[in-house]
Parts: structure tokens; sequence; C-alpha cells
């Protein structure tokens, strides 16, 4: 029988509701979320004067095993639990000691491992004792294609509300680095809450995170799928200025990714908009705008070779061909011309 799976929601709705689990580890490449999760159990599990005496941190660079075994036994001081995190467990190199303690856990202690940066091995026993005594989640990026939908879902979570494009602008900016995409959103919904309702325009990203509401990503690929030859290059160009704040790796998979779906597009039977969307995944009908006017101005054998240059582009940007002497900008330059014309 299969484990059950839980999601980062589905943890969180648990904490909420006062449902403890005994072991927590909380793993992966992702440390947004667990630490997330980690700070709704320091603020869920103990209540007041509670805290003082029953809750427990430690840190994977200072302590073995046995000393996270010792704080995990111990009974709580007049509580019905205590609370044992410990930060940075994938420092701790005999970890393994701690499967027996997972296969019986005591009911009084909340225990929370957080192992950043890579998986606990689910081949170990450990890894199977949590899983069947209390969560194993893997916290694992977010796609990039999956960015728009996050974002969206966050500034819901701040009752922030915002065209899509501006969601665009966000997920593309800031890509898939959670810590920076919340670091940015409290600094606009500080500026927000004067407001009687809190809404997010380009102009205010514009003023207060640096991006640019007319160059960025989201609007090259718009320029290219109406075949906008001056707003393309304008991008580039401006691109091309401050390659720091717009480096080629973030721009091709963009392009890739347009380019990709628009074959999508041209083989659906059904190029309905409303069918496009769900062939796509996408929410909102202002998604598939751009393919919608990129079927015309791009026959399908077209994009076809388009795909190619893009992983031709991918290549020289990385130095795959020794030959080529070409600058990023340089580049995306060509790239765009034989995209155009």
């Amino acid at each position: 029988m299969a484990k059950q799976e839980f999601t980062y929601n589905d943890i969180c709705r648990e904490i909420r509701a006062g449902q403890f689990r005994p072991v927590y580890v909380l793993m992966g490449e992702e440390p947004y979320f667990i630490d997330r999760i980690t700070d709704l159990l320091l603020e869920k599990v103990l209540e007041g004067a509670d805290r003082d005496f029953n809750r427990i941190i430690l840190y994977g660079a200072d302590v073995k095993a046995a000393d996270v075994l010792n704080a995990a036994r111990r009974f709580p001081m007049m509580s019905d639990r205590q609370l044992v995190v410990v930060r940075e467990a994938q420092l701790i190199s005999d970890i393994d000691l701690l499967t027996n303690y997972a296969k019986k856990p005591l009911a009084s202690t909340v225990l929370v491992i957080n192992y950043k940066y890579r998986p606990l091995d689910r081949r170990k026993a450990l890894a199977a004792a949590v899983e069947k005594n209390g969560i194993l989640f893997d916290s694992k990026k977010i796609p990039d294609y999956k960015m728009p939908e996050f974002v969206t879902a966050l500034l819901q979570q701040r009752a922030i509300t915002a065209q899509h494009n501006v969601v665009l602008m966000l997920a593309d900016y800031i890509g898939n680095d959670l810590e920076l995409l919340n670091r940015e959103l409290d600094k606009l919904e500080i500026l927000l809450n004067g407001q009687a309702t809190k809404h997010l325009t380009p102009e205010l990203i514009e003023k207060n995170i640096g991006i640019s509401k007319d160059f960025n990503n989201f609007e090259l690929q718009s320029a290219i799928a109406r075949r906008d030859i001056l707003k393309a290059n304008r991008i580039i160009r401006y691109f091309e200025k401050d390659p720091a704040s717009h480096p080629i790796q973030a721009t091709l998979p963009v392009l890739f990714n347009y380019f990709s779906n628009l074959m999508i597009c041209h083989y659906a039977p059904d190029k309905s908009e409303k069918n496009l969307m769900t062939t796509l995944g996408f929410r909102f009908p202002v998604q598939v705008k751009d393919y919608m006017t990129g079927m015309r101005n791009y026959p399908a054998m077209k994009v076809f070779l388009l795909i190619h240059e893009i992983r031709m582009a991918d290549a020289r940007s990385k130095g795959v061909d020794a030959t080529s002497s070409l600058t990023d900008g340089e580049i995306l330059k060509e790239l765009l011309y034989k995209i155009l014309h």
C-alpha cells in the first residue's frame, strides 16, 4: 500500500487545526517550505509560558544524534507536550541513530527535523519509520512555469489584488527564489497597507522593486508573439545594457517554453481559446492570448526550427561552441533576428 504524500498545504492545515504529529522530517532542496512549516509549529505547538520550559532548539553543526535523542525522550514540564526543533540536521553524521526513536516516538514530544537542500535517503529505515509514525515531507523547488500560479496564491493570502501581467512580472523577475519573493511581497504589502484596497500595479513594482514594466521577459514574449520587431529589439538592447539583471539564462527558458507550447497549440485538434487553456494548464484567458496570436504569426515548421535555434543559442551561451566569440547580448540579438525574419 502506497504511503500518503502530504503536501505543504495539508501539513499547515493540520497544524492550524491543532493536530500535531510526533515526528516531522522536513527535507529537500527548497528551504522556504521547510522554514514556514517549522515557524508554524513553533507558533502553534506550545502556548504562553509553556514555551519557556518545553521548547528546545538544536543545531546540527553542534550536536550528534544522541543529543537529539536525549532531548526528544525528555518529558515536558507542567505541560502536555514539548517541542524539539533540530535545524540543519543534514549536518548530523550519525542521524540514522534516530531510527529506533522514530519507530516508537513519545506522544508528548513533537520532534521537528530540518534536513535542508537534499532529501533523506528513502531506502533507509529512518525514512520508513518517519513515514509510518509521522510526516516525511519532501520540499521541492517550484518549476518556473508554475510560478505565476504560486505568486497568485501568495497575493490572495495577503488579500492583494493584481492584474495577471503584474503576476507575470514578479514571476519573471524573481523566478523560483521563494525567499526573495516573500521578502519583496512583504515590502509591497507594507506600502499597500494604507490603501483602502490593496491593489498591486506595474508602476508600484517598477518604483519599489526595480522591475521595468516595459522591459522584461514577459513583454519580450508578447512582442515576439505579435512580431513587433521594434519593441522586441528595444527590449533586447535594454537587456544588453544590464546583463546582471537580465541574464540570457533567464530569457532563453522563457522563449523555449513559449515556442514549445506554441508547437503544442499548432497540433491541438481543438484550437479554441478554452481548449488551449485546458491543454496548456492555464487558469486565465490572458495567458493564452500570446499563443492565439503566435499561431497566426509562426507556422508549425517555423516553430520547429526556432526551438532548435533556441537550443543552439543556449549551448553557445554556455560555451559549448568554442569557435563562437559572441557575447550573451549578441547571441540574443542573433536569435531574435532568426525569430522575427
